[in-house]
């Protein structure tokens, strides 16, 4: 297939809609390796304005009178079997340039007038060559929140070129996002949709989920136009009275910064109370403040307000953090920015600026997403010791009882190695003692055995076994990312590991004590402590690293 790209953009590969254009492309790619394509910047040609002579349809038919770039982007259209138009939406139609290659497309067209198949107006000229079979594919970005209702000219333009529904388009709102690094996850993912997009119309055509996909905004609307008119650096302030208008005072990139990031708040994440966070730029010394609130955000630079969170950053650090060039939870480790205050805001970061695309009003069934639940590893244990304690063979067969019955009532759940390791090693010791093996040795042994898997988990590379669980409360499987997460839960399976090396000592001697037959119990109030600190460490330690210490 030969495919030729008009990028219409000033920007030339710079250029928003370009992006998506790639992105189309390289979904083409996947699917075909037969494959041939040609890039023509019309910013880099030069293709002067038509003059309206008609030397084309009568002194020269076929070629133009003026000598320039247009007669190489004539051949380049005859060659091509798909045609994509690419370019940002210029005052509601093309831009200037783009519009000057349109109008010298006449040479390849009759003179004469004739109705055609799909015609849109009241005059038509047949083409001058055969172009049965040539698609065309018309790809633009706009700096408003949607594109519904804004690409009235362009509609109207292709219709009259190539037919209506005779083309297929692309048409994105919130262009301008594309160039913003800090929010390449939202970007990104629409960038996906639309390389599955180019999947699926060299295969036939865009499918109706893929639409409804790339019909969605990036943003909401009020979100995205505080990140637009945070973008231009520029503070309003109301003067005159008599004539409303307005004067404009530049104000820094960092202030700029500051609340574009402010702008991304998620109203929905507000529980109640509101919340001050400082931004305290180390490297500039600048330092604003954003209120979180029930309304929306808003930024002050008087430092009037009491901070709840503080963070003090260079902004470069920080920069580097929205954009993904590095993890937040990193540079913390490293000490490279420090965090005073309440440190829940930065435990549900995510919650409160998140910049998510918002959901459509009618979102296809999704699979339910499962997570892992400790108590499918607790339970089958927890069993195991207090029945078989008290009464050897009732307690060892409600053991097995329950490693079977266990998987099935929480069968919602997302299993662990763990969970399923804690079944076997429970059955298997209740069947040791089944035949024969005196308690004395077995319960002892059982609790020396759940402390070495709590920390044989600690060591190498692996993911330590508290993380598998807490993760549910820290966005699931990528919390598995964070270093200051993996490290917080690398010390407390540790902590609970020991614990359970200690329970196998304590756990002998009252096997072989008076009360040997509530030890299952006794050796439980231990770990109820443990849980109170491990609530309490899980918040603490990361506060305590997040200050520099």
């Amino acid at each position: 297939m030969n495919i030729l790209v008009i990028n219409g953009s000033p920007r030339s590969e710079k250029s928003n809609s370009y992006q998506l254009t790639k992105a189309f492309l390289k979904g083409i790619k996947q699917e075909t390796s037969e494959v041939e394509i040609r890039e023509r910047a019309v910013c880099q040609m030069e293709i002067k304005p038509c003059l309206g002579c008609f030397s084309c349809w009568n002194r020269t038919p076929g070629r133009c009178c003026i000598e320039d770039d247009m007669a190489q982007v004539i051949q380049d259209m005859l060659w091509a079997d798909l045609t994509i138009w690419s370019f940002p939406l210029y005052y509601f139609t093309v831009p200037g340039a783009l519009k000057n290659l349109i109008d010298r497309q006449l040479p390849m067209l009759l003179p004469f007038m004739e109705e055609r198949e799909g015609q849109v107006g009241s005059g038509g000229h047949p083409s001058r060559y055969d172009m049965s079979g040539k698609r065309t594919v018309v790809i633009s970005t706009c700096g408003f929140y949607t594109a519904e209702g804004n690409y009235d000219g362009v509609y109207s333009l292709f219709d009259h070129m190539c037919g209506q529904e005779n083309y297929t388009t692309i048409f994105c709102g919130q262009g301008e996002l594309f160039r913003v690094s800090e929010l390449s996850a939202v970007t990104g993912e629409y960038l996906s949709c639309v390389e599955q997009a180019g999947r699926e119309y060299i295969g036939g055509g865009i499918s109706e989920e893929s639409r409804d996909r790339l019909a969605q905004l990036l943003l909401p609307r009020e979100t995205f136009e505080a990140c637009a008119d945070a973008s231009w650096g520029i503070e309003r302030e109301s003067a005159g009275t008599e004539k409303k208008r307005r004067r404009y005072k530049k104000e820094s990139d960092t202030l700029t910064f500051t609340r574009q990031m402010a702008a991304l708040y998620r109203k929905g994440s507000w529980k109640g109370k509101d919340i001050v966070l400082e931004m305290c730029y180390t490297d500039v010394e600048e330092c604003y403040q954003i209120l979180l609130g029930k309304d929306g955000s808003h930024v002050y630079t008087d430092g009037s307000l009491t901070y709840d969170t503080r963070i003090e950053t260079p902004v470069t650090v920080w920069r580097s953090i929205a954009a993904g060039e590095i993890r937040g939870d990193e540079a913390m480790m490293r000490g490279l920015y420090h965090v005073k205050g309440d440190f829940n805001l930065m435990l549900k970061w995510d919650d409160y600026f998140g910049g998510s695309r918002p959901q459509p009003k009618q979102e296809p069934e999704m699979p339910v997403q499962k997570n892992t639940d400790m108590n499918i590893m607790l339970i089958p244990w927890i069993v195991f010791w207090v029945a078989a304690s008290i009464s050897r063979q009732p307690g060892c067969l409600l053991s097995i009882l329950t490693c079977a019955i266990v998987p099935l009532v929480y069968y919602r759940n997302k299993k662990t190695v763990y969970d399923v390791l804690s079944g076997v090693l429970v059955t298997g010791f209740s069947v040791v003692m089944l035949a024969g093996a005196a308690e004395k040795i077995m319960l002892p042994v059982s609790y020396l055995a759940f402390g070495v898997m709590w920390l044989a988990s600690c060591f190498g590379r692996l993911v330590p076994l508290t993380a598998h669980y807490s993760k549910n409360s820290y966005g699931g499987d990528k919390a598995l990312q964070n270093t200051l997460f993996i490290k917080t839960n690398r010390i407390l399976t540790m902590l609970w590991g020991v614990l359970y090396l200690l329970t196998t000592v304590s756990s002998w001697f009252l096997m072989r004590s008076a009360v040997s037959s509530l030890s299952g119990l006794i050796n439980s109030v231990a770990p109820v402590f443990m849980g109170i600190f491990t609530a309490w460490f899980q918040r603490w330690y990361p506060a305590r690293v997040a200050r520099g210490k």
